[in-house]
């Protein structure tokens, strides 16, 4: 045998010998990852994406979120549901909760900065009485229920604008209101802050360790790790590290954009094709993280039109 030949066996039988261990850890890897099947949409930004009820009769969510409670702090309370009529959302809300889909009602929204805050601590407290009595469980006379004797069964924190005073205020104030349970949550809580972290507006209520889900904002183009503004698997992953580190008590959802997801519209076809990067990349490393709780796609009117959720369902 050649002295050239020899010294290429050892390098040969040490490949050979690592070969197993290599499959092993990619095996290792992919058991790691733990889809959940959870899906949330928000609803109720367009008035051309259907019905609450037809989104929950599609059966591709598990939660869908009422958006947005959008006018609250300075003595005025209302919503914007982008030309939705109000008489219907509530029959709609127990339809969608007689199916096990849980109902959520966000507050905050793009709105201008003017139309929401918490400039006070008693500014907190009536925002809080307001939601309780509004839209959850209380019924106190004289307080208009937009949505009829229907109750949603949490809040969702979308705060985009104004200072982050109170927040944590607000947050403690309505879990407060599950001593009216007994043996399960009224009012849960949930946010879904912006994916650069922390997110300044929400960091402190977060601290409070009331929230219960946070649906990371991956899209919208203001941060860099947002994945439609060339982020990529690796600024995704990166932040998305970040979260579920701070948060381990609280289920982080993989918050992405329909309209971002790259499929044109009008694809026809497998729509499949067009998301390969999110199934082969970016699921398996977020799914790896103990508290990964499934996808929030924003939002119902481009999944409609892109069938985002139908596809990505299976996968989430």
């Amino acid at each position: 045998m050649s002295t050239m030949a020899s010294r290429r066996r050892p390098s040969l039988l040490l490949l050979s010998a690592l070969l197993p261990l290599v499959a092993l850890a990619l095996l290792a890897g992919a058991a790691a990852a733990k889809p959940t099947g959870q899906v949330t949409v928000f609803w109720g930004r367009n008035a051309n994406e259907g019905t609450l009820r037809e989104a929950c009769d599609t059966g591709l969510y598990t939660t869908v979120v009422i958006s947005f409670y959008s006018v609250f702090g300075h003595g005025r309370y209302w919503g914007d549901l982008s030309g939705h009529p109000l008489s219907t959302v509530g029959a709609d809300i127990k339809h969608c909760q007689s199916k096990h889909i849980l109902v959520l009602l966000s507050i905050g929204g793009n709105a201008t900065s003017s139309d929401y805050s918490l400039p006070s601590s008693a500014s907190a407290a009536a925002v809080a009485d307001n939601l309780w009595n509004a839209h959850l469980g209380g019924r106190r006379k004289g307080v208009y229920r937009p949505f009829g004797d229907a109750a949603v069964d949490g809040i969702d924190f979308y705060i985009d604008r104004g200072s982050p005073d109170h927040y944590d205020e607000l947050a403690r104030r309505l879990d407060g209101y599950n001593r009216f349970y007994r043996g399960r949550k009224g009012v849960r809580l949930t946010a879904s802050p912006r994916c650069g972290f922390p997110d300044a507006r929400l960091e402190k209520a977060l601290r409070t360790g009331l929230f219960e889900r946070v649906h990371v904002r991956f899209y919208g183009g203001a941060d860099k790790c947002s994945y439609g503004n060339g982020a990529g698997t690796w600024g995704v992953v990166e932040a998305w590290n970040k979260w579920t580190a701070a948060y381990p008590k609280a289920q982080i959802y993989l918050g992405l954009a329909a309209a971002e997801s790259g499929i044109p519209d009008g694809a026809t076809g497998t729509i499949a094709v067009y998301l390969k990067y999110l199934y082969y990349d970016l699921l398996p490393k977020v799914q790896k993280a103990n508290n990964y709780g499934g996808v929030m796609v924003w939002d119902r009117f481009s999944d409609k039109k892109t069938g985002y959720s139908g596809v990505v369902q299976g996968w989430a």
